[in-house]
This record gives structure tokens, C-alpha cells and sequence, in this order.
């Protein structure tokens, strides 16, 4: 007796067991990264620091505690905190709580990372996703306009713009916001070029040919058909340049035109430690670590990151 086999119906590229199994090797592939982990541990714990710095902090950031104070810094006092008033850290040259001071500065420098690398996300994927998908004199007219950017020394036009707001107002430095507007803006070539460079390779794959086949405009063609696509490169990048911005946002601090006092930051800490550093050493050491700890945690993740979206990866 003849039995009739039935063809096997081929699967979907996007299959729901594919998306299971890339998700799983993803996960497996990220805890693998040991240092990507550890990395992800340290940056929740500061991300839950600065989130309830409020709610956690011993002290107001800018109380100053004149009866333990008495005119010299008070130096950390781990085990008997009573004997310094509960300044676990010691306080800094004007007698202000040293950890609550850095719980808000981690608050800042954050706050700093996360939304200046938002803005440039945004403005780099669109700009580098039109220059790749178009192609053309598009693409060569938007990626002049990169090379531009580019060649423009951040930290330096920082310090001019802060000059120039300094000279016609009453301000001595740019806002929290203008900083973060003035750093977004400036730093987006280089997801551009990460963007660019996907989609001149995706806009020839056959799921695109189809999809313009089947009468997708290009807006959906481009930010639902491929955007996904490039997502890796872009999540790795914007990873890394969190702590890029922290380290530069620390610096501008530093030089005294970035967060002014008496709101506190990491970098305007360091810079009001260097003048006491000989007798109060932990006024510089425990800021600079936190900016250290931070940007090596960010950094770590970033590469754990990069080796688990990376299919070519074993």
C-alpha cells in the first residue's frame, strides 16, 4: 500500500525557536564575560546610589558639620565612626560629609553619561542610517558634514564656549544641561560612521530586497527592517561612550568650567582636594576611585557586550 509523505514545510528565518536559541546564546555568551558581569553588578550598584543618593546619604551634601569640623578635614574613621560624628570617609577641606557628597556626585556624572549618549545616539543612528541606506551624493554630503564634526576638539571648544557664556553673563560656567546638549551634539560621528557602515551592507540583503518588493517605504524599511540589524554596534558603542563623557564631564569639573560648587560632582571634588592633598588625601583618593571603578565597569561591559552580540564569536 503507497503512503504519501507530506513535504516538510520550511522554516521562517524568523522562526520563534530561532529568536529563543539567539536569545539564549546571548545570555550565555554575556555570563561568560566574567568581567562584563562584575562590570553589570558595579554599574546597578551605582545606578541604585544615585537613584536613592537622598534617601541613603548620612548627611545633606552640603551640610557642614562645624563641631567635628574645627578647621582641619577629619580623616575616615571606619571602625568607631562616633569618635569623627559618622563620617565614615572623613569630610573634605570645608567640613562637608565626604559619602554623601560622592552618592550626588554619582548622581551627576551619571545623569551626565546617560543623556548625553541618548543625544548622540539619536542624532547618529538617523544621520548615519539616511547616509547609508540613500547612498549617493547623500551619503557624501552627510558624511563631509561627519568629518567635520570630527576634527573638532571637544574638551578645547568646551572651554571656549564656557569663556564666551562667562563673558556675557553672570555665569562662570555652563549648565548641567547646556553640557550635556553641547556633548551630545558634538559627539555623534562616530555612531554614524557604526551606523552607516551596517546599513550599506543590510540594504543589499535579500530581506530588503523583499521588502521593497512587497511596497515598504523607505522610513520602514530603514527603521523596521534593518535598524534592528544594527543594533549591536550601536549598543556596544553607546556603552562605551558613557564612560567616555563621565571621564570627560570629570575633567571639565576638574579645570573648574564644568558642574560648579557647591553641587557636587566627582571631577569638582578632585578639584577642591588638590589644594589640601598632603593632609587629606582622602578627599582626592575616594572620588578618583569612584570615577575609576565606574569607567572600568562601563568599559567591561562594553566588551562583554561586543563579544556576545558578535555572531562570529564562539
Amino acid at each position: 500500500m503507497a503512503t504519501t509523505v507530506q513535504a516538510p514545510v520550511p522554516a521562517t528565518p524568523f522562526d520563534d525557536e530561532d529568536v529563543a536559541y539567539s536569545k539564549v546564546t546571548f545570555w550565555t555568551r554575556l555570563r561568560r564575560h566574567k568581567l562584563a558581569v562584575a562590570g553589570f553588578v558595579v554599574l546597578i550598584l551605582m545606578l541604585l546610589v544615585a537613584i536613592f543618593a537622598k534617601q541613603i546619604s548620612p548627611f545633606d551634601p552640603n551640610f557642614i558639620d562645624n563641631v567635628h569640623w574645627q578647621g582641619n578635614p577629619l580623616p575616615p574613621c571606619f571602625q568607631d565612626a562616633s569618635q569623627c560624628g559618622g563620617h565614615f570617609l572623613g569630610t573634605d577641606e570645608v567640613g562637608r560629609d565626604l559619602l554623601s557628597r560622592l552618592f550626588f556626585g554619582a548622581r551627576i556624572s551619571l545623569e551626565v553619561g546617560i543623556f548625553t549618549v541618548i543625544i548622540e545616539c539619536i542624532i547618529g543612528t538617523i544621520l548615519g542610517a539616511v547616509a547609508g541606506y540613500y547612498g549617493g551624493w547623500v551619503d557624501w554630503i552627510l558624511m563631509r558634514i561627519t568629518d567635520v564634526f570630527l576634527s573638532i576638539p571637544l574638551l578645547p571648544l568646551l572651554l571656549v564656549l564656557t569663556a564666551i557664556v562667562a563673558a556675557s553673563s553672570s555665569k562662570a560656567a555652563l549648565s548641567f544641561g547646556v553640557i550635556v546638549l553641547i556633548i551630545g551634539a558634538l559627539s555623534w560621528p562616530s555612531v554614524a560612521r557604526l551606523v552607516r557602515a551596517s546599513f550599506l551592507t543590510l540594504r543589499e540583503r535579500e530581506f530588503a530586497e523583499a521588502a521593497r518588493a512587497v511596497g515598504n517605504n523607505d522610513a520602514r524599511i530603514i527603521f523596521r527592517h534593518l535598524l534592528p540589524n544594527a543594533v549591536a554596534p550601536i549598543v556596544v558603542q553607546a556603552t562605551l561612550d558613557v564612560a567616555n563623557v563621565i571621564v570627560l564631564e570629570s575633567t571639565l569639573s576638574f579645570l573648574g568650567f564644568g558642574i560648579q560648587p557647591p553641587t557636587a560632582s566627582w571631577g569638582n571634588m578632585l578639584a577642591n582636594a588638590q589644594a589640601n592633598l598632603q593632609i587629606a588625601w582622602w578627599a582626592a583618593v575616594f572620588p578618583g576611585l569612584c570615577i575609576l571603578v565606574t569607567v572600568l565597569a562601563i568599559n567591561y561591559i562594553g566588551d562583554g557586550l561586543r563579544d556576545a552580540l558578535d555572531p562570529n564569536m564562539k
